[in-house]
């Protein structure tokens, strides 16, 4: 089966598509191609399932013990992050929220791979952070690819590199190797935003940290890393927070995913129980705040109701929409404007 996709592949890349529309399409396109169709063969059935990797999630990210996923997770972050996320988002948000478009194979790439040695799959924001998802990328330092792996780093896992071959931009080979040292870093350190710091700055500045600090909270010892690095853990919490709508699983300790799946069952047993509300499943690119401020909901009260709602709309999922039963008419007659509202904002980048 995986010859004929070649095979097939290879015709189209190499001789009919170029004849009809050369500017469109490049070997690094084709080959991203080849291991997305692949990937979906089977392939596929050789990865772990995912269900069962532990989401153990970052320390000291949030302000208080608990987690309450009731409330705002931009409220509760650590005072220390929301003056950076804010300015980040500001910066870098609109450029970041087209990229959820056009960095989906990628993406998908990266979700079948990281959780196959235990890292989760929010890590795939760190190439983002990273090279801007760029395979053809070099930094100063002599980093290659969409992980900025170095050479060293690169032939210890059995990678090619030298000799008109660098196997670094290779988006599915590297990534295997990136997932590797996450998970190494992780297994020294125990915490992913610390794995971050080290990614950038290396094991030696964090362990360095650590000692000077006498703390292995990031915010107590970020003053002893390079600046550089504090800089990228910031960025990862706030692209985070960009492509994710927010936190998740993987930005709690233990104990804050305990209490955060109590509460969710708590708080989904009494949604399923409310007669006020009407339930109507739907596909489609809806947003959530324009099918909000359609129905003259507020936002806050539509994500309570509805929490995922715009993740199972980017995913292509259908999706169960709760509103109070005196919305439902008025969203059925609005519902294809409502549609459109939320595409043209999509393309619109905003």
């Amino acid at each position: 089966m995986h010859y004929y996709l070649l095979s097939l592949l290879s015709l189209l890349c190499g001789k009919l598509i170029p004849e009809i529309c050369r500017s469109m399409l490049n070997r690094s396109f084709c080959f991203l191609l080849i291991i997305v169709l692949l990937s979906n063969t089977s392939l596929s059935q050789s990865i772990i399932d995912t269900s069962s990797v532990s989401k153990i999630g970052f320390k000291s990210l949030f302000a208080s013990e608990t987690y309450n996923p009731k409330k705002s997770y931009f409220s509760q972050l650590s005072p220390k992050a929301v003056p950076f996320v804010q300015e980040y988002i500001r910066k870098q948000g609109k450029e970041l929220e087209k990229m959820k478009q056009w960095g989906r194979p990628y993406f998908d790439v990266y979700d079948r791979i990281l959780p196959q040695y235990g890292v989760p799959v929010e890590l795939k924001y760190l190439s983002v952070i990273e090279s801007h998802l760029q395979s053809g990328l070099r930094s100063w330092a002599g980093a290659v690819g969409p992980w900025q792996l170095m050479d060293y780093e690169a032939k210890k896992y059995g990678l090619r590199v030298g000799e008109g071959v660098d196997e670094r931009m290779d988006y599915y080979k590297s990534t295997h190797v990136a997932a590797k040292l996450l998970k190494e870093l992780y297994d020294e350190f125990g915490d992913w935003l610390l794995v971050v710091a080290a990614y950038n700055g290396g094991a030696g500045r964090v362990k360095q940290a650590i000692r000077l600090s006498n703390s292995r909270d990031f915010w107590d010892l970020q003053f002893f890393l390079k600046e550089e690095t504090r800089t990228h853990v910031k960025k990862f919490i706030g692209t985070h927070y960009i492509f994710e709508g927010g936190g998740g699983e993987t930005t709690m300790t233990s104990a804050e995913l305990k209490d955060f799946k109590a509460n969710t069952i708590i708080a989904n047993n009494a949604l399923l129980n409310d007669t006020s509300l009407a339930i109507v499943l739907v596909t489609g690119r809806f947003c959530s705040t324009v099918v909000a401020k359609g129905l003259n909901i507020n936002l806050a009260d539509f994500n309570r109701l509805n929490s995922g709602f715009d993740k199972a709309m980017a995913n292509g999922d259908s999706y169960k929409l709760r509103l109070p039963k005196d919305k439902e008419p008025l969203f059925q007659s609005k519902r294809n404007q409502l549609l459109q509202e939320s595409i043209n904002l999509l393309l619109d980048g905003k």
